[in-house]
């Protein structure tokens, strides 16, 4: 590995809780370079699973956050100027091509449809990156290996992935943990105790019983993550419920009263 990869290593094991046998699938997955898609909700995992495995792996990580803006070149690479003249600078996508490191491409369903079939060729048995602005055919590094994730239930059928992409990819299931595990995700992710976990997972749950009726997305794990540091750090735990969980989620004043109802009822 060069050292120029070096910054995109894991330095320390990132926390992770199993939910179950990923690691194993997504390891097995990796010894044959398989394409994957990790699929679930928002704020459930998937990138910290990501992060775990590139630890686990010893292999470095470079991640591309998606969006509708994103070009080609944002992915592949452009000639800039500099003092020397016109120079090829190589995107994230070939960087991570050409030196082997696992290529992360999150909530890719954001990228323009033609910006995301540049990945094709390398997800089937050639494994290569053209580059047609340099007229280069890039082969993969064999320890290359790209990752996306999305949301499926979030996404129109206009933003959905083509089946001709998603048929590309091995996919791992991803949901948010049980109340057990998510409480300890918490307590230990916020330093706060069992007791203030436990009820934030439980306001949680009862916000995503409301998705798909005036809500399109249920509290995150991420979210009981950021009002569990709050309370931790002493700020009144309805009030960071509130700042951290509910008024992020919905603009709706009837939704805002139904979702304080379930903190107000749990730290009463």
């Amino acid at each position: 590995m060069s050292a120029a990869m070096n910054q995109y290593l894991i330095p320390v094991e990132p926390y992770y809780y199993p939910s179950g046998n990923e690691v194993a699938l997504f390891k097995a997955a990796y010894g044959l370079r398989m394409p994957m898609m990790l699929k679930g909700p928002t704020g459930c995992g998937k990138t910290r699973f990501v992060e775990y495995m590139a630890w686990k792996l010893g292999r470095p990580l470079i991640t591309i956050a998606c969006n509708e803006d994103m070009t080609a070149s944002d992915l592949v690479g452009r000639y800039l100027l500099d003092a020397s003249g016109t120079v090829w600078h190589d995107g994230p996508l070939t960087t991570a091509v050409r030196h082997g490191a696992i290529c992360y491409l999150d909530e890719v369903v954001e990228a323009r449809q033609d910006t995301t079939v540049i990945i094709h060729p390398l997800t089937d048995a050639r494994r290569i990156l053209p580059l047609e602005k340099k007229g280069e055919v890039l082969h993969a590094h064999p320890d290359f290996q790209l990752v996306v994730s999305y949301n499926p239930g979030y996404q129109s059928m206009t933003k959905d992935l083509k089946q001709s992409t998603k048929q590309r990819f091995g996919a791992i299931d991803f949901h948010y943990p049980d109340g057990g595990h998510e409480a300890e995700i918490v307590k230990h992710e916020a330093r706060v105790d069992v007791e203030t976990a436990r009820t934030l997972v439980g306001i949680a749950h009862k916000s995503r019983a409301l998705k798909g009726r005036g809500l399109e997305e249920g509290i995150s794990t991420r979210m009981l993550i950021y009002a569990g540091a709050l309370i931790r750090d002493g700020v009144a735990a309805v009030d960071a419920c509130r700042l951290a969980m509910t008024r992020p989620i919905t603009d709706d004043e009837a939704l805002y009263k139904a979702l304080d109802g379930f903190i107000e009822a749990h730290f009463a």
